[in-house]
């Protein structure tokens, strides 16, 4: 047989120590007396190697949520829901992701978006005392996991920007085990603490930012969100950073005196890309039969999400724009946020995407030809505020039945009177989002009195509170990378 060009697997170089070497195994049976190894017993449980040379920190995040047994509440193949490095695109494209890998913030971003607490540190920012202790925290629990972000060649490693979780400590030794996710390359491996941090200590050329690490967690509550962030479109980077810097230069005008006045300087100053930014989280599963049949499982998560829009719906926020964009205001919406009139478009889409997550082609999309026929919308009998929309996508030839599950509140009776999600409930939730800093420059101080109050969180009944503080951090981490690199 001949020899096939290519690499298998590299040396691994000192002074990292290879895990099953008899130096390995002997740290790893000191440490686990320590009791510095409870964390890596469920990872191990999980350990993947990455599907594609860039895809580093979607391996490392799916093996992390998984770990934390945090449900992706959609299917990955056949009736399983599981979490794969292919499947975490709701922040960056994954095509994007293969050609340039991802950055620290996204990854953060991403782990926010699948259902984890995160707390996330760049090592400016902090101290390797303090991430020593949290080490030791992380690999004596396994309630939380550490992720680290880090330049292999401090480690004289080949490559460069990589991301792995940690796996335990060696305490007498202040050594730490990296569970390196690129497996085909680097085996699992010891390394000191210190150099460890050395490697993170280094900044990120693509962004200009400090490597570092974070805490991934499960939530205390499961959490049901209706509204998201997305960088899929074109233009989002510009749409972030009106979002975050011009914003609130805006509202500083002089001739800003009233809540209308508030709401038209930054819509109708907004780049056309605004509404593209944000979205509805359409629940979509594959069509089993021709019964509309909803579970108890998502009947709760329906339910939940049904309740944030109409909380959001009774916002005082809601109702001004609501007045302003009656009044004739010249503002250029996205159809997907639209309404009723665009429930069929937006299962359209969501159908198309998410056919091509169950038929594992997310990374190929632009070989794909996908479309949606015989799409249908019928009110379910089983679940009264639900309306199923049913359709059949074809993908490369091959036909796939899919099922949107639409959310919609009931403000008043009749059924003329049902809301789905609509472009008022998204420009609501993303004046919302914005961080309360944003109102202080109001010059006018019974209106800046008057907005504060409208918009300040802590004034939200407690469901509301939650969908806003959950989009508010994924703003703060989708846009980092962009916002800092403009400063």
């Amino acid at each position: 047989m001949a020899a096939v060009a290519g690499f298998y697997r590299r040396s691994l170089p000192s002074p990292a120590i290879e895990f099953a070497s008899s130096e390995g195994k002997i740290l790893f049976s000191e440490a686990l007396l320590e009791r510095n190894m409870e964390g890596f017993f469920k990872l191990v449980s999980y350990y993947q190697t990455q599907s594609e040379p860039a895809y580093c920190g979607l391996a490392t995040l799916a093996m992390v949520l998984n770990a934390l047994a945090i449900d992706p509440r959609r299917k990955w193949k056949g009736p399983w829901r599981w979490f794969d490095d292919s499947m975490l695109d709701c922040c960056e494209p994954v095509e994007k992701i293969k050609a340039n890998g991802i950055t620290f913030s996204k990854v953060a971003c991403l782990a926010h978006c699948n259902g984890a607490e995160v707390e996330a540190f760049h090592t400016n920012d902090s101290a390797i005392d303090n991430f020593r202790s949290y080490v030791i925290s992380s690999s004596s629990s396994g309630n939380f996991h550490m992720i680290v972000s880090y330049n292999r060649t401090i480690l004289k490693q080949t490559g460069s920007g990589h991301f792995s979780p940690i796996g335990g400590y060696h305490a007498g030794k202040d050594m730490v085990l990296i569970l390196d996710v690129a497996r085909f390359k680097y085996p699992p491996h010891w390394v000191p603490l210190t150099l460890l941090w050395d490697a993170m200590n280094t900044v990120d050329e693509a962004t200009g930012f400090y490597r570092g690490f974070m805490l991934l967690s499960r939530p205390e509550r499961a959490s049901s969100i209706l509204y998201t962030l997305s960088c899929r479109h074109d233009g989002w980077d510009i749409t972030a950073m009106y979002l975050t810097k011009e914003v609130p230069q805006l509202v500083t005008s002089e001739e800003i005196n009233s809540i209308q006045d508030i709401l038209s300087v930054i819509f109708t100053s907004s780049p056309s890309y605004l509404s593209h930014i944000i979205h509805w989280v359409a629940e979509v599963r594959r069509k089993e039969d021709e019964s509309n049949f909803i579970s108890e499982e998502e009947r709760g998560r329906l339910s939940i999400k049904e309740e944030v829009l109409k909380q959001l719906q009774e916002t005082e926020l809601f109702k001004h724009i609501i007045v302003w964009l009656s009044s004739g205001a010249e503002f250029v919406c996205n159809a997907n946020l639209d309404g009723h009139n665009s429930i069929d478009k937006v299962a359209s889409e969501v159908c198309c995407h998410d056919a091509k997550v169950f038929r594992g082609k997310v990374g190929s999309c632009n070989a794909i030809c996908c479309r949606t026929t015989e799409l249908s919308s019928s009110d379910c009998d089983i679940v009264e505020s639900t309306t199923v929309i049913s359709g059949k996508v074809i993908v490369e030839n091959s036909e796939c039945g899919v099922e949107v599950l639409v959310p919609y509140c009931q403000r008043s009776s009749g059924c003329c009177n049902r809301h789905h999600p609509s472009v008022v409930d998204a420009l609501t939730i993303l004046i919302l989002t914005l961080p309360p800093d944003t109102w202080y420059h109001l010059k006018n101080p019974k209106l800046r009195e008057e907005f504060c109050s409208i918009v300040l969180t802590n004034n939200l009944p407690d469901l509301l509170q939650h969908e806003i503080l959950h989009v508010r951090k994924q703003l703060h981490y989708l846009v980092a990378d962009v916002c800092s690199s403009s400063t």
